[in-house]
């Protein structure tokens, strides 16, 4: 499940991590490896030495890519197209999905070290963020039932723009001028592009914003909850712990609002064999998201990846455009790009900024 994403923390929680908007509109859970992480040799990964450096780079910037865009069609065409209209289930899969995998990347192929948790007052901190992040996914998933991936993509790019103002309500953060002013495009974009858009459906638009808005506020919550040495956790690690709480979170609300879902899936698997594949590969992708956005960071850099970020959204939707032929209109095009020069400005003007503090 995926989340275009911004995960702010405080600079002492993550010097590594930057505000950008790479999050999958899925799943949005960051890549943050530490230092030593970073230099640490996986024996599963061993392959990557006997190939040339920027090889591997570029494998695993295309493997991200392919992930991240490939879940959010997947999504789409089984949300939208192919009519199975259950994002709680879906996401609740996603979320298995990623605690099977989790383990085996943690404990068995040894990516990152295991980390437990400490306390029940951490437990609690985790659990709460998964609270926010149930909310945010199924909201994404949700919006793409009635939303093209294109300006699904555009809502999503806002995410700074949240960001901005949760830090400020919560924690009293200001950012400089400069930053405020480079997100004036950034919503002047989205407002041009809704205004534009020729399948654009109030709910949906409304639903996507949500997921947006609540992206942000973990991004925000994240960096309050778990800032202390002793708390803080590997993204992967703390993927572990989230994904499973997030499922148990999402089944007694699936049960209620969308019913007996699973009976539903096996009597469609019945009729048409290809939504177990549809259904299998699509959690496996939504893994390989959160598994590819460490490897890219660990290959280049938070910053390479936030780079990447900025163009991912405008791939997704023209690859969308190409699939699934929803129409376009110039003014909405137009609309998408004023709204990705305000990311790229605001992540500029972040950077001078930081500069500037140190």
């Amino acid at each position: 499940m995926v989340e275009s994403q911004s995960w702010t923390t405080r600079r002492m929680s993550n010097p590594r991590l930057l505000d950008s908007t790479l999050s999958d509109p899925v799943l949005d859970i960051p890549a943050t490896p530490p230092g030593d992480v970073r230099n640490n040799n996986s024996a599963a990964f061993s392959l990557g030495s006997r190939l040339s450096p920027k090889l591997v780079t570029a494998l695993m910037i295309v493997s991200w890519y392919l992930s991240n865009i490939g879940v959010l069609l997947v999504n789409k065409y089984l949300l939208s197209i192919y009519g199975y209209r259950y994002p709680i289930f879906l996401t609740m899969l996603h979320m298995l999905s990623c605690s099977a995998y989790s383990y085996v990347a943690i404990h068995f192929l040894e990516l990152v070290s295991f980390q437990q948790i400490h306390s029940r007052k951490q437990f609690c901190k985790i659990f709460a963020l998964s609270a926010i992040f149930c909310f945010s996914v199924v909201c994404g998933n949700t919006s793409l039932r009635y939303l093209p991936v294109s300006f699904n993509q555009a809502i999503g790019a806002t995410t700074p723009f949240f960001t901005a103002i949760f830090a400020f309500l919560i924690t009293c953060k200001k950012e400089s001028a400069e930053v405020y002013l480079a997100l004036l495009p950034v919503v002047f974009g989205i407002v041009v592009a809704s205004n534009s858009e020729p399948l654009f459906h109030l709910f949906g638009f409304l639903i996507c914003v949500c997921s947006t808005s609540g992206r942000a506020l973990k991004s925000v919550v994240q960096g309050i909850l778990l800032t202390s040495e002793s708390e803080k956790l590997h993204s992967m690690n703390l993927l572990l712990y989230m994904a499973p709480m997030a499922a148990l979170i999402l089944l007694p609300f699936t049960l209620y609002i969308e019913g007996n879902v699973a009976a539903i899936t096996v009597e469609k698997a019945r009729g048409d064999p290809f939504i177990i594949f549809l259904l299998i590969g699509n959690a496996t992708v939504a893994y390989l998201v959160n598994l590819t956005n460490f490897m890219v960071t660990k290959h280049t850099s938070a910053l390479t990846l936030q780079v990447l970020g900025n163009a991912k959204a405008s791939v997704a939707a023209v690859v969308s455009i190409l699939i699934f032929k929803n129409p376009v209109t110039v003014l909405g095009m137009m609309g998408f790009a004023i709204t990705i020069m305000g990311v790229v400005l605001y992540s500029e003007a972040k950077e001078r900024s930081k500069v500037t503090t140190h």
